[in-house]
């Protein structure tokens, strides 16, 4: 589903949001989701998106309405989104339908193969906007996120 920016200048942002739990990384099921935290994930990164020039702005929330304030926040202040929305991929339109009217590209991440899981978890909401999903590659799947992210901001602008 490729969108085209609109034409204000670049900012170089790239937003990374993080869903419900994303908060117990590292101390939640480590089994599944690796002993790595939150903040190391943050720091990745934010050393990947240097290599590239751009900045990044890590946020994670509980709350789905907080989300999409960032989202909506990121219309006017990123060039593209990074979002491992958690439990939200399975239930929420709302979280849709503002990344519907976010223009950059976005980009899912999950850190398990949801895949391999409960059937639930096999449907993604946030699928249907985003431009790529990554799945199953542990937090470096957050790398290849803004790998990725990187390419498609520089091939617009």
């Amino acid at each position: 589903m490729g969108r085209k920016r609109k034409a204000d200048p670049v900012t170089g942002t790239i937003y990374v949001l993080n869903g419900p739990n994303l908060n117990l990384l590292g101390k939640r099921q480590p089994e599944i989701y690796g002993h790595e935290t939150l903040a190391d994930v943050e720091i990745a990164c934010l050393s990947q998106a240097e290599s590239y020039g751009l900045e990044v702005r890590c946020l994670q929330s509980n709350a789905e309405a907080q989300l999409i304030d960032w989202i909506h926040a990121a219309r006017e202040e990123a060039d593209a989104i990074v979002i491992n929305p958690g439990a939200f991929t399975h239930t929420s339109i709302a979280i849709l339908d503002a990344l519907n009217a976010f223009e950059g590209p976005v980009i899912e991440v999950h850190i398990s193969n949801v895949h391999k899981r409960e059937e639930f978890r096999r449907h993604s909401y946030v699928s249907l906007r985003a431009d790529g999903v990554i799945a199953g590659c542990g937090t470096q799947g957050y790398l290849l996120a803004i790998d990725r992210v990187a390419k498609l901001v520089t091939a617009t602008n």
